[in-house]
């Protein structure tokens, strides 16, 4: 080996070395100027790849800075995470994608970091979340505007007859029964006095966040105002035991600690932007997009809408349109009318197996896997050559088969054309992304077994030829 080859390779560890520290090691970026050096220096792959061999567990580490802690959402992965891929990854005013944003992370984080980011979902709870996490509002005029509701509902409180007329003209017979079972009789004057003060706030912005306040007091970690436990898990189980917090009081208390983490949200160049929308179907044009960050359904893990209807039909959704809207997620486990092609050999060898001991279960498996071929060719389409996608995701089981979900988004992206840089582990953290995945076999009592990690797959669309 000659020296100046030995020189070659210790200049190309260091360069990884910094790029991890510059990417991972915290806030606020410590120098731009050597981290562009360092992204000049090493190709899109290079950085990938270095990327996916740092620590990406984050334990211990504080995931709720700014406005990530404005309500509680299942599985959030940590900002940490986007924000390194984003740093790493991108420079000024690229355009960050989050196709299936959730809780709006990534889009928050490409905004802390000066980027353009873009948020897209389904699920209404979603984007009215990510909507105004990413929203800098004047914290004295929502402080105002939230004492004013707080009034005004205590004052309908004393109007029993006014409540009581509006909750039964307001919901339909499903919604209605849905509330009764969940939610007590004085809860649900309380939060009606609620509903009706926050209608009269005129400024959109305004209202948004405080509706959003309003939320967060019932799908909530602990706590709440509803007779359900476990409603930020998504598996929303009823205890009749539980005595529901005053709505009224939850509500003030909410909104002091959301404007404190608003207040400290500065718009750092571009804006965001929220759309409701199908990541099988984005509205983007080809190769506009500079990086895509994401963590799609977990197969046969997560539903949403068990515990965001809980908020949504206190906003106006009824349980049939909820119900009827769930039925189109990614993963739902409606299978009638649903177009299903042939997968690779992996998952196609798990979908015959399963199907041996559960044809329904096999068939979800197919049908989820067939909408996820769908979303990854839309990243695809609409990512620019020699950029990057990163996909977070765990495994599940069905039927006590373990469903290996990395792979074989990986096999299925390889198929139209990403090039799979590398699928890495990453240990969750117990009090944060700890999730629950279903255990079909009816021995142990259907005992809830939990994920302990998930996967950060890292692919590139290769440069045009």
């Amino acid at each position: 080996m000659t020296p100046a080859h030995s020189i070659t390779i210790e200049s190309s560890h260091a360069l990884e070395e910094q790029l991890r520290f510059f990417a991972f090691g915290g806030a606020p970026l410590p120098s731009p100027d050597v981290l562009k050096n360092v992204q000049q220096r090493l190709s899109k792959r290079q950085r990938l790849a270095t990327l996916l061999k740092g620590n990406l567990d984050f334990h211990g580490e504080d995931s709720g800075y700014v406005s990530h802690n404005l309500h509680a959402f299942a599985a959030k992965f940590p900002p940490q995470l986007a924000r390194g891929f984003i740093r790493g990854l991108t420079t000024h005013r690229d355009v960050i994608l989050d196709p299936m944003m959730g809780s709006g992370t990534a889009v928050l984080e490409a905004l802390l970091e000066g980027r353009h980011g873009i948020g897209l979902d389904i699920d209404p709870l979603a984007v009215r979340l990510c909507r105004v996490k990413t929203t800098p509002v004047n914290v004295r005029e929502v402080q105002d505007e939230g004492s004013k509701v707080f009034l005004r509902a205590n004052a309908l409180l004393s109007k029993r007859d006014v409540i009581e007329r509006n909750l039964v003209k307001r919901f339909d017979k499903p919604t209605k029964t849905f509330i009764d079972y969940w939610f007590l009789p004085d809860t649900q004057r309380e939060l009606m006095a609620l509903t009706l003060a926050i209608q009269d706030v005129l400024d959109v912005s305004v209202r948004d966040f405080i509706e959003l306040t309003f939320s967060s007091i019932i799908v909530t970690k602990s706590g709440g105002v509803s007779r359900a436990r476990d409603l930020a898990h998504s598996r929303p189980h009823l205890d009749r035991t539980k005595v529901p917090k005053n709505a009224l009081d939850q509500f003030a208390a909410r909104l002091r600690k959301n404007l404190k983490s608003i207040s400290q949200l500065k718009n750092n160049g571009p804006s965001t932007t929220t759309l409701t929308g199908d990541a099988r179907c984005m509205p983007f044009a080809d190769g506009s997009i500079d990086l895509i960050v994401t963590s799609p359904p977990y197969a046969n893990a997560i539903d949403y809408m068990r515990a965001h209807k809980f908020s949504l039909v206190w906003l106006g959704k009824s349980i049939s349109d909820l119900s009827e809207l769930r039925s189109k997620y990614i993963g739902s486990e409606r299978t009638r009318d649903t177009q299903c092609n042939a997968m690779p050999k992996r998952p196609e060898l798990t979908i015959r197996r399963l199907a041996k001991c559960d044809a329904g279960r096999a068939a979800v498996l197919r049908k989820y896997l067939s909408e996820m071929r769908a979303v990854l060719f839309e990243m695809y389409r609409v990512l620019r050559a020699d950029s990057a996608a990163v996909v977070v995701v765990g495994k599940s089981l069905m039927r006590g088969i373990e469903i290996q979900t990395p792979c074989y988004l990986a096999d299925i992206a390889a198929g139209i054309g990403f090039d799979v840089v590398g699928i890495v582990p990453r240990v969750l953290d117990r009090n944060k992304r700890m999730m629950p995945a279903r255990f079909h076999e009816r021995a142990s009592s259907m005992i809830e077994r939990r994920m302990r990690e998930e996967y950060v797959i890292g692919l590139l669309k290769p440069e045009d030829l």
